[in-house]
């Protein structure tokens, strides 16, 4: 029984890609080490820095982070003075998401170092089955994204 389980494991694309994604956080986490700094608090801060002023809704559809879940994000970014939020003159609902001096600072030490991390996930694949790799990971999130939302 116990091998059949581990069998099936090393078979299901729910676990590995779990676990896949476990160890490039923790790669992430131990080469980063900076105001414990998570690869999707650097999704949020590096979608902002390219598009200054966008809403929170807007960052859920750059950035495909859940509503609730960038909610957070967003208030931990603020806390830790890297961001700064401000209310829109078009909608006094919604909010204009902005880096701080701070933010920027961070977001241009912590890039490079994210792009390290980036090299040595892929550094585990030949050369010539990366792109296809990549592609593959965009495909099965745009089809499970599809099917999630149908």
């Amino acid at each position: 029984m116990k091998g059949n389980v581990a069998g099936r494991l090393t078979h299901s694309p729910i676990h590995l890609l779990h676990r896949a994604s476990q160890a490039v956080e923790n790669a992430f986490a131990s080469t980063v080490e900076i105001e414990s700094l998570t690869p999707r608090q650097l999704a949020v801060l590096t979608t902002i820095a390219q598009h200054e002023g966008l809403s929170q809704t807007d960052i859920v559809e750059h950035t495909r982070i859940d509503r609730s879940t960038l909610a957070d994000i967003v208030r931990r970014l603020q806390k830790k003075g890297l961001l700064q939020r401000r209310r829109t003159k078009e909608d006094a609902r919604a909010y204009a998401v902005k880096l701080t001096e701070e933010g920027r600072r961070v977001l241009r030490t912590v890039g490079p170092l994210a792009e390290r991390v980036d090299r040595r996930a892929l550094d585990a694949l030949p050369a010539k089955r990366r792109d296809e790799f990549m592609r593959a990971l965009a495909s099965i999130v745009s089809k499970l994204e599809q099917t999630a939302s149908v």
